[in-house]
């Protein structure tokens, strides 16, 4: 005899469907979209400048313009790859205890805005060399490419701030800060090759 009630098939219908949860949160998805759409921007401004570089006549760069400040753009670039992984492990500690991952994250954005900065400054001496957009084609793609980057490395250091804002209120979802943390992961991971590419 069957154990099932008349109301049973009912029942059993008016159960909702348990709810899917989406493979990547949209937040990361859109984030990841833009990011490869700003991959190939990247990537059309080198391939333009080793081609310029491969038919310059002559040493590149030219002698006669402003040398690069290659040592401590090396330096730099080290205080970058730092705030990486201090965002890494503000990442890690939020997922342990929110209010943990204050530290890291601030120091994630120190260490951002010390990078922007330093950029800043080196910028300024250069250009009072001599090195601008119109004086050669070095400055024209040194200052495209480098400024392309900066631009995302301020907007990104301004969505932290906002972010780590968000976190000390205890209000930042998980899927916010895992796309702040993609998105700063490309900026920090773009450098290393725009520097090959620039300034070597």
């Amino acid at each position: 005899m069957s154990s099932m009630t008349p109301d049973m098939p009912r029942m059993l219908r008016a159960v909702p469907p348990p709810e899917r949860q989406p493979a990547i949160e949209s937040a990361v998805l859109g984030t990841l979209v833009f990011i490869v759409t700003e991959i190939m921007t990247f990537a059309g401004l080198i391939s333009g400048l080793v081609i310029v570089k491969a038919n310059h006549l002559g040493p590149w760069p030219p002698p006669d313009q402003p040398r690069l400040p290659i040592e401590a753009t090396a330096f730099n670039t080290l205080v970058l790859l730092a705030s990486g992984v201090a965002l890494y492990q503000a990442w890690r500690a939020y997922k342990r205890r929110p209010l943990e991952a204050k530290r890291p994250f601030a120091l994630a954005i120190g260490l951002g805005l010390f990078f922007v900065l330093f950029q800043g400054f080196e910028w300024v001496r250069l250009i009072g060399q001599g090195l601008t957009m119109t004086s050669s084609t070095l400055g024209a793609f040194f200052y495209l490419i480098v400024g392309a980057h900066a631009l995302h490395a301020v907007v990104a250091i301004i969505l932290l701030c906002v972010f780590y804002r968000r976190l000390t209120r205890l209000e930042l979802q998980p899927g916010t800060f895992l796309a702040a943390q993609v998105f700063w992961f490309f900026v920090v991971g773009l450098w290393p090759i725009l520097y090959v590419q620039v300034y070597l």
